[in-house]
């Protein structure tokens, strides 16, 4: 049976995430920004919780977890080159590992950049990968302690999956990724058209995520550091995509 994906809007502007398999009742949790909004989902749907995969130490992804924890005993999950300051993880893992849920493989992924450490989780069986503040609908995390490189890096990893894998990201940050979008890629017709498309979706309250890798392929620019019009409209013709790309992100980081 295919896995429920559940989107859970948390504090102002963060996501969490359930995914539950029906046949087995394993729930796992995706980041923890805040308890309340977690735990009802889970009693609304009276789903318990079997473990939790975090992202990144940052405390909006992991301040609720103990309060969930009390309420629903999960194992936890997370990446072991961050495990000196995360919460204790009872399975620490590492880029290129997979474990099993209900029967359903999970490949971790070390996509450092937003923080060193950072993990995102890939199940191919869902067509989902979650990406926290990695790859995001529109843009990418901010490079608080990785390099442009290294992002890019990462970015191009998660780029060679399927192209309807769904991106799973940890931000409602959308309509913001795409004002910015637009001034790298001002003629581009699918982006103009996503733009709409987001505003519309924020003035009904609806959630922008996830998006898919194709989408993300043909409109954000964190993805498009290699097209021959951004490169033109950048005067960067001749540069790296790492170096477009670093570009890119500075531009964003003083939009």
């Amino acid at each position: 049976m295919p896995l429920e994906i559940l989107t859970i809007p948390c504090l102002s502007d963060n996501y969490a995430y359930l995914v539950h398999d029906d046949a087995t009742g394993q729930t796992a949790l995706i980041d923890v920004p805040e308890a309340d909004a977690i735990l009802k989902a889970l009693a609304d749907r009276q789903w318990h919780l079997s473990e939790v995969w975090i992202t990144h130490h940052h405390a909006d992804h992991v301040q609720g977890l103990a309060d969930v924890l009390t309420a629903h005993p999960a194992k936890v999950r997370g990446a072991a080159d961050d495990s000196h300051r995360l919460p204790a993880l009872d399975f620490a893992l590492g880029d290129g590992e997979s474990f099993d849920f209900a029967g359903h493989e999970v490949e971790v992924m070390d996509v450092s950049g937003h923080t060193i450490g950072h993990i995102a989780y890939y199940c191919a069986d869902a067509k989902a990968v979650f990406t926290a503040d990695s790859l995001m609908a529109l843009g990418c995390g901010r490079l608080f302690e990785g390099t442009a490189d290294q992002m890019w890096k990462s970015l191009s990893k998660l780029a060679v999956l399927p192209p309807d894998t769904q991106i799973y990201s940890g931000h409602e940050y959308t309509a913001a990724n795409a004002r910015f979008a637009l001034t790298i890629d001002p003629h581009n017709s699918d982006l103009i058209s996503r733009s709409q498309g987001i505003a519309a979706s924020r003035t009904a309250g609806k959630p922008t995520v996830p998006s898919s890798l194709a989408t993300e392929a043909a409109t954000n620019p964190f993805l498009r550091a290699a097209d021959p019009t951004i490169r033109a409209h950048l005067n960067m013709q001749h540069a790296s995509d790492s170096e477009v790309f670093a570009e890119i992100r500075a531009r964003k980081d003083a939009f």
